[in-house]
């Protein structure tokens, strides 16, 4: 068992951790929403669903149990999600997830990469749903968490509509009631993850169609969804929506959702405020070796486009990374943005386009999956061969 979480700071509203409520998620995104991010998240929505990064089996079963699994209080509500196929390892960490206190287990259906693929767990699972069923069927079995899955409308050629719903026959009767659906299919081959993320069509229709084939189960909209305005319209019909890259590009985009998706009463935090919350933990973690930079990098696009965004980029990026860099370093950014004179006026959805040619790849990893991965995140820790240990052949 881990630890008990570090306590949370004085913040503007009530930290005691709500209700499961999946009306509005951000995306399982690798090397993002890690622990760090999750805290600073937590400053802006005390309600959004949160995800960890994806953690596969062999790393929970055989690596550093607390590196993968340990998390702040204030991250609850909390999901976990899991990448693996076989269903005794499945049960495993599931059973472990609720030991370590999260609210959710998500099974990874949806990641393309080859990476994942080779490792027989992603998006290529939608070619076998009973596999997917067994291991959901497992996982229930181990643990008394709600068992989710996150998927793609299909794969390669297996992307009709029929194949979708033997998708969600198959799985919904091994007890699966929550899909969450990211509306494009995937191409395992020919085309990377980045561009798996841009080239096949979008098609919010289809995920609404499935709602209305299988209205007993709460389907979750993934995929293209950057603003909470898109959102709204999406939740009339279905429970949720899910918001991946916007919601870390420009995280402020989350600072209204508990009034605009949960209808909390309580005011918006501001974006300075934001970073002042996050300055207690980012002191702790100081305290605990843990590089500024490791923390800082997941902040840089909460002024994007403002008065002072560039100087509050450049300061972190430049600084951060240096020996002994410590909380005076986020201060000092903090001072390059004007306080005051920005919460109106800056229309909902506007910050991404705003931002200048060339600053993701330099200040935020470009991309969200295992390729992108820092080297040994999952693998360093993990005896070789043990993510499949105890797969059925293919």
């Amino acid at each position: 068992m881990t630890a008990a979480p570090t306590p949370a700071p004085d913040a503007p509203f009530p930290l005691a951790p709500f209700p499961l409520d999946r009306r509005l998620s951000v995306a399982p995104m690798l090397d993002w929403t890690d622990r760090h991010y999750r805290v600073f998240a937590r400053g802006l929505t005390r309600r959004t669903l949160l995800y960890t990064e994806m953690v596969v089996t062999g790393a929970i079963l055989f690596g550093q149990r607390p590196r993968f699994l340990d998390y702040d209080a204030r991250e609850n509500p909390l999901a976990l999600q899991l990448g693996g196929s076989d269903p005794a390892q499945l049960a495993e960490c599931a059973r472990i997830a609720e030991d370590w206190g999260y609210a959710e287990v998500n099974l990874n259906v949806g990641c393309p990469s080859d990476r994942v693929s080779s490792g027989r767990f992603g998006a290529c699972l939608m070619a076998e749903p009973e596999l997917v069923g067994d291991g959901v069927k497992a996982m229930q079995d181990a643990c008394g968490l709600p068992v989710t899955v996150k998927h793609r409308l299909g794969i390669d050629d297996l992307d009709s509509y029929d194949h979708l719903r033997r998708f969600l026959d198959t799985v919904s009767a091994a007890g699966c009631q929550v899909f969450t659906i990211h509306a494009r299919k995937a191409w395992l081959k020919g085309l990377s993850p980045k561009e798996n993320r841009e080239i096949p069509p979008l098609r919010h229709d289809v995920v609404h169609q499935v709602k209305r084939d299988y209205p007993h189960l709460d389907i979750v909209l993934n995929g293209g969804l950057k603003t909470l305005a898109e959102c709204l319209p999406h939740l009339t019909d279905l429970q949720g929506c899910m918001i991946g890259r916007a919601a870390y590009e420009t995280p402020y985009v989350l600072a209204e959702a508990d009034q605009r998706i949960y209808g909390d009463s309580h005011a918006p935090v501001s974006r300075h405020d934001a970073v002042r919350l996050f300055v207690p933990y980012v002191e702790a973690q100081l305290a605990k070796g843990v590089p500024l930079h490791s923390m800082t990098r997941h902040i840089l696009g909460i002024f994007q486009g403002l008065p002072g965004a560039r100087a509050w980029r450049r300061h972190l990026s430049e600084n951060a990374p240096k020996k002994g860099a410590d909380v005076g370093v986020l201060l000092a950014a903090l001072a390059h943005v004007p306080e005051g004179t920005y919460e109106k006026g800056v229309p909902e959805g506007t910050e991404p386009k705003d931002m200048p040619e060339g600053t993701e790849p330099k200040d935020m990893p470009e991309g969200t999956e295992p390729k992108d991965m820092p080297e040994g995140t999952y693998e360093k820790d993990v005896p070789e061969g043990t993510e499949e240990k105890g797969a059925p052949q293919a």
